[in-house]
């Protein structure tokens, strides 16, 4: 192996570009409905439930660490979780349901100044349960919704395939648009850097609709609110990880944000996305999660493609290419898990340099 193995967590020293023994991996959506244990708990809570007491939802985030050799944890908890301090009369039944959406420019000025610690105590007692029970070499990752993502849920009131109310609204009233995004800005940068403070040694934004706008929509309306966002987090000295779900197109724009990773979903093979990345930008993925429904021998050589592209530099986090699909067999993510791990490592142990 070439170069000095790093003796920070595999995951962390992999986030900042550092040699690693082997590729770290965990999964989006690692806690959840796939495994038995999580559904049994769901048998006699709801989520809202699960996610506010801290108890509980410390036992789900664990809950994956205990079947497999994962090099993260990350946080069990909703994207729109920082938002429960603008009493918008938020609900799930299942997917995320809005009283009050946001529809003018008035709605937006009438939200108010929330501090997340006062609004959702709950959350920071999890991160700090989980940050005193999880073991050096598995960090903590906190995470929220970049501010485009929550503009489309605050402005549809609902989830949606095009979010075609909330794209009308930045065209038809982008200064109030652009006020809610740098609110939703401010908000996140206090929601991320209490999970920081509390515990969290990494922080991932996702920007799951991202993908609904071209590069120059992009660039005007979502880039500004997570440029904020990260600069900000540069203070904490955890990486930062930035998801622009189905942003193939928008991957010249993320590249000059400040961050350490970029995570891609698997539309684009990682060779592609480090040339258009650059050196100084790990990257986290990308295999398509329909591939742990493959034969094992199928499956083992979609994720020796996923290796290969990600090339034998360092700044590699294997991981889904989006969340893990309720009906997938946990035994074919252990498979995933081992397969990763031992052959990242053969290669290392070869000269190649992970």
């Amino acid at each position: 192996m070439s170069g000095t193995v790093a003796v920070a967590p595999p995951f962390l020293a992999a986030c900042r570009r550092e040699p690693v023994e082997r590729t770290p991996v965990w999964m989006l959506r690692q806690a959840g409905r796939y495994l038995p244990e999580y559904r049994a708990l769901r048998e006699r809570h709801d989520f809202l439930t699960l996610m506010r007491t801290p108890e509980l939802a410390t036992e789900v985030t664990l809950q994956p660490l205990r079947r497999f050799p994962l090099d993260a944890a990350i946080l069990f908890a909703d994207i729109l979780t920082p938002i429960e301090g603008w009493d918008l009369g938020l609900s799930f039944a299942p997917g995320p349901l809005l009283e009050r959406p946001i529809r003018s420019a008035a709605d937006v000025a009438r939200l108010p100044r929330v501090a997340a610690e006062e609004s959702v105590p709950y959350l920071f007692e999890t991160v700090r349960a989980l940050a005193a029970e999880l073991p050096e070499t598995t960090p903590l990752i906190g995470f929220g919704g970049a501010p485009f993502t929550l503009f489309c849920y605050l402005v549809e009131g609902k989830g949606s395939k095009s979010f075609a109310r909330a794209k009308a609204f930045l065209w038809s009233e982008p200064e109030a648009a652009h006020r809610l995004l740098d609110r939703l800005a401010d908000l996140t940068i206090d929601y991320l850097g209490a999970q920081a403070r509390a515990g969290a040694r990494a922080l991932m934004l996702f920007d799951s609709w991202a993908g609904l706008l071209g590069p120059e929509d992009y660039a005007r309306f979502a880039r500004p609110a997570v440029a904020k966002i990260l600069a900000a987090l540069g203070d904490f000295g955890v990486p930062r990880i930035y998801f622009p779900h189905q942003g193939a197109t928008l991957l010249g724009e993320v590249a000059t944000l400040p961050l350490e990773v970029v995570a891609v979903d698997w539309r684009l093979p990682l060779s592609k996305v480090r040339a258009i990345l650059g050196p100084g930008i790990a990257v986290q993925g990308n295999l398509d999660p329909a591939a742990l429904f493959a034969p094992a021998a199928e499956l083992e050589r979609a994720i020796d493609r996923v290796l290969d592209e990600a090339g034998p530099g360092p700044g590699h986090v294997f991981n889904l290419g989006h969340g893990v699909e309720p009906t997938t067999d946990p035994d074919q993510v252990a498979r995933m898990v081992e397969r990763v791990h031992r052959e990242s490592e053969r290669s290392a142990q070869r000269g190649g340099s992970r």
